[in-house]
């Protein structure tokens, strides 16, 4: 089967490495350096969108891999003229689901098809295959299966059609606000374990530990644990994280539903106080004790 590819990072080429091991013809890039990179892939690659969809033979089918926002929606405009009635448009990266719900009504109001594709693997996707959460109407996704098969883990695990449009990138924001949680528990777990300096813990043994037959074991640790292991004091890292979004629009939605969702929200709170420098929230704590209490103040 024949895929169109939008959005030739490192994600998208070993997406298009993973197809095309599987016998499937890729087409895409923007421009010489995506070409080159899918041209290395074993893909077809093309310097402009007119040239895309001109390689692409019978219905057309276009996974579209770029930023979520004005991206996605610059490149549907760019696509569309060249389209026939029932091509297909994919997204497959991280767009507010209202947006991909808004996108389906104006794309097949003129003749296309629109898919919402949840991806979860990131660098690992090439090894490991990629978790896909699909939205939209049936007869597109059935039409697709052989790609969602050979981008899965296996055939038939680790992908499935969640609802209508917008359910995919639904499930993938809320899988994300999950993803948020367990990264900070296991942040401050082992942040716990460094600080008690007594018992000179090896904070790469513990991990290894964990991972097996542990409750707490999971793929997220085990990176974590090789991560550990390479750089086990953590040096030359800067305590800046960073969100792609979707922590927000989860905990905005569990809001909007009255769900009580405190864990997801500290830790994007967390994230965020990550990147304030001389925090000045801290320093209001600070000076309130000291007029209180008359405890001592730092300062720099």
């Amino acid at each position: 089967m024949q895929l169109g590819l939008i959005g030739l990072g490192k994600m998208g080429a070993n997406m298009a490495k993973r197809l095309r091991l599987g016998g499937h013809e890729v087409v895409g890039g923007f421009n010489a350096t995506a070409a080159a990179r899918l041209t290395a892939a074993g893909g077809v690659g093309v310097t402009t969108v007119e040239e895309l969809v001109q390689k692409l033979d019978g219905r057309r089918a276009i996974w579209m891999m770029v930023p979520q926002g004005g991206p996605v929606d610059q490149t549907i405009a760019k696509l569309e003229p060249l389209l026939n009635p029932g091509d297909i448009l994919i997204d497959g990266g991280n767009s507010n689901y209202k947006e991909s719900m808004r996108r389906h009504r104006e794309v097949t109001a003129k003749g296309f098809q629109f898919v919402d594709v949840g991806t979860s693997g990131g660098v690992w996707g090439l090894k490991e295959g990629y978790s896909l959460m699909i939205g939209g109407d049936p007869e597109p996704v059935e039409f697709l299966k052989p790609i969602f098969e050979t981008l899965a883990p296996a055939a038939d695990k680790g992908w499935g059609h969640v609802g209508p449009a917008g359910a995919g990138h639904f499930v993938k924001m809320v899988h994300n606000g999950i993803e948020y949680g367990m990264m900070q528990a296991y942040a401050e777990g082992f942040t716990i374990l460094e600080k008690k300096e007594e018992l000179h813990l090896n904070l790469p043994q513990i991990a290894e530990i964990w991972r097996h037959g542990s409750v707490v074991r999971s793929w997220l640790l085990d990176l974590t644990t090789e991560a550990l292991k390479l750089n086990p004091s953590l040096d030359g890292l800067e305590a800046y994280v960073a969100d792609s979004g979707e922590g927000r629009w989860t905990v905005f939605e569990a809001i909007d539903l009255n769900v009580s969702a405190p864990v997801i929200t500290a830790a994007l709170i967390r994230r965020i106080r990550s990147r304030e420098e001389n925090n000045f929230t801290d320093r209001m704590l600070a000076i309130m004790r000291n007029a209180f209490g008359g405890h001592a103040v730092k300062k720099d």
